[in-house]
């Protein structure tokens, strides 16, 4: 008798992701995401989870707000921080941000927000603002133990800790003090890096977060070739890459996601030698340029800053993705049922295939985006 052999059990497509956006603008608070995350609970395991929200502060939509994490509430890291940031920033507002000291939350650390104006001197003033921005986060992120900003862009915020989505939810408050256009929102199971609050999604700069469901096998040469450009990896957690792969490409390098999705998932050699010779020529140059932000590995992602929200999978889609509409609002989505928990009759639902990007825009940006899109196709 043939002896059976018993496998050890391993969730391959664990990690919840969820992603909605209003295209008209309107603002709505965090219920709707929390419900949605919610019905996915079986995707994380309490190890990390996180929230973005745009159009969340109004009153400060001028001024970069930034989200400081201070582990073990360490208070000579909140003072250093203070210091350099009144050193390099006009800080118009600071405050601990409000926390439900109720919620059931594991070994939370100190969380507060600044909103501040760059203050440049020197060679640094033919910095642009973002750039500035930027290089002070770095500095922090690599140069003051224990601190960690976690959310640096205009008019929006990350959330972030360890938890279930709705013991983050309830921690800070999200469904009942704040609302933005677009919601971004992620459960974690982690499975090569470590469960702590920093390393939990969204990862953020500037106004781009990232939610990611997956493993990125090309973390090293992504890390790598991105410290050449001033970013530097300090949260313990591939996805990071992807933020600043993002911010690189589309924010310094004026790329759009329908190209930039072309980079992270590229087509197969074998498919771009059966192209016709100007998309041959112009796939080769992107591979050829870009194989160092390749993303290898069974990935999705959402992705969102002002203006826009998109998911895209790896090429030949290891990880799920979901997308669906009902009038202005756009859903993205690790599993249709969680979409479904928040809007039961749906005017479309579908399925991307890998490497091909769901896009929402506000309906003011759409036309323009769409002309510089073919403008880069054209002139490549």
């Amino acid at each position: 008798m043939r002896r059976r052999v018993v496998l050890p059990d391993k969730d391959h497509h664990a990690c919840g992701l969820f992603g909605v956006m209003d295209r008209s603008g309107k603002r709505f608070s965090g219920e709707m995401v929390v419900k949605a995350m919610k019905n996915m609970r079986v995707r994380g395991n309490g190890l990390g989870a996180g929230f973005a929200a745009y159009g969340i502060y109004p009153e400060y939509k001028d001024y970069y707000a930034l989200h400081v994490m201070y582990q073990d509430w360490d208070e000579e890291a909140k003072r250093e921080v203070d210091r350099f940031l009144d050193l390099n920033f006009d800080v118009v507002h600071t405050e601990e941000i409000p926390v439900n000291l109720e919620a059931r939350v594991s070994d939370p650390p100190l969380f507060w927000r600044y909103f501040v104006a760059p203050s440049k001197k020197g060679d640094e003033k033919k910095l642009s603002d973002d750039d500035y921005v930027v290089k002070k986060v770095m500095e922090i992120n690599t140069g003051i133990k224990n601190a960690y900003v976690i959310s640096s862009g205009k008019d929006m915020g990350v959330f972030k800790g360890v938890g279930f989505p709705e013991e983050i939810a309830e921690y800070f408050m999200l469904e009942s003090e704040y609302k933005g256009y677009i919601w971004v929102a992620h459960s974690r199971f982690p499975t090569n890096t470590p469960g702590w609050w920093g390393g939990a999604h969204p990862f953020c700069i500037l106004d781009w977060t990232v939610v990611h469901n997956g493993e990125i096998s090309s973390y090293g040469t992504n890390k790598r070739y991105l410290e050449m450009y001033g970013y530097y990896c300090t949260l313990l957690t591939d996805t990071e890459v992807m933020a600043y792969a993002v911010d690189l490409l589309m924010r310094k390098q004026g790329l759009p996601i329908e190209i930039v999705s072309k980079i992270f998932a590229s087509p197969m050699w074998d498919h771009i030698d059966i192209m016709d010779e100007k998309k041959k020529k112009f796939y080769t140059t992107l591979r050829m340029v870009y194989a160092p932000l390749l993303i290898n590995g069974p990935w999705t992602i959402i992705v969102a800053r002002h203006g826009e929200m998109f998911g895209i999978t790896d090429r030949i889609r290891l990880r799920p993705i979901t997308s669906g509409e009902k009038g202005d609002i756009l859903f993205i989505s690790s599993e249709e049922s969680a979409i479904r928990a928040v809007s039961p009759e749906l005017d479309s639902v579908f399925t991307p295939m890998g490497g091909e990007p769901v896009i929402g825009r506000l309906k003011k940006e759409e036309k323009k985006i769409e002309e510089k899109v073919s403008e880069v196709i054209e002139g490549a």
